[in-house]
């Protein structure tokens, strides 16, 4: 721990590599914990794929909106300590599809997979707001079928977020893994742009599916956070 507040204070450009485990202490669950996303579910990949949202909106319109928005959840330490450090002097990339970083006020976000609050009509390509998608999934001017911008299971990630999220690691200086399993991929294989000897710290209840030379600090990311939070504020 003290070796990671130390690597913190020295770091000149941190980036951050997020997961669900960030945002459950908002009330969110994770995904394949017993009470996650995918519990009790079938095929919870086909769910929430381009196939599915294609062949059955109305069962892709149901999975998402009543397992997957939390439109009352509220960014926790762990957002808004990322946020101080990522406007400071960091990047963030996360897994995380529901706008809690943006909330805390980061202003250095790559959404890896999107944001379930970005919402488009894909007859027309209009924004709609999620009050009118909540109420129904057809766009009331032309009967389109409306979807969040979220990377779907068949899906490939834009070439511009794989651009940014490889830029932003190549030049990093402190890689810290939060709140993540580290197994799905692309985003697990970006740590093969970091610069050789570029420390990496994880950060999370269990081990993770990553390199022996990363450093597991394993526990709730929000004790380490609310640890990181006071050792900085009293340096």
């Amino acid at each position: 721990m003290n070796e990671l507040i130390k690597a913190i204070q020295q770091a000149q450009h941190l980036v951050f590599l997020t997961g669900a485990g960030v945002s459950t202490h908002s009330g969110i669950p994770d995904y394949r914990s017993k009470t996650g996303l995918y519990a009790h579910t079938a095929d919870p990949e086909y769910l929430l794929s381009h196939e599915n949202l294609r062949d059955h909106p109305d069962d892709f319109y149901e999975f998402v909106t009543q397992r997957m928005y939390f439109p009352q959840a509220r960014p926790n330490l762990i957002h808004q300590e990322i946020a101080r450090l990522c406007n400071a002097k960091g990047v963030l990339i996360t897994q995380n599809v529901d706008g809690l970083d943006k909330q805390a006020g980061n202003q250095q976000v790559i959404e890896f997979h999107g944001d379930l609050y970005d919402l488009y009509c894909q007859k027309c390509g209009q924004s709609v707001s999620y009050p009118e998608f909540a109420h129904d999934y057809h766009h009331a001017t032309d009967g389109g079928v409306i979807r969040p911008r979220i990377v779907l299971y068949g899906e490939s990630i834009a070439q511009a977020t794989l651009l940014n999220s490889a830029q932003a690691i190549a030049a990093a200086d402190l890689l810290l893994i939060v709140g993540t399993s580290f197994r799905v991929y692309p985003f697990a294989q970006l740590i093969q742009y970091r610069q050789e000897g570029v420390p990496i710290y994880a950060i999370n209840r269990e081990a993770i599916a990553a390199p022996e030379s990363v450093h597991l600090i394993q526990d709730d990311a929000l004790t380490i956070f609310t640890e990181i939070r006071k050792e900085l504020s009293s340096c």
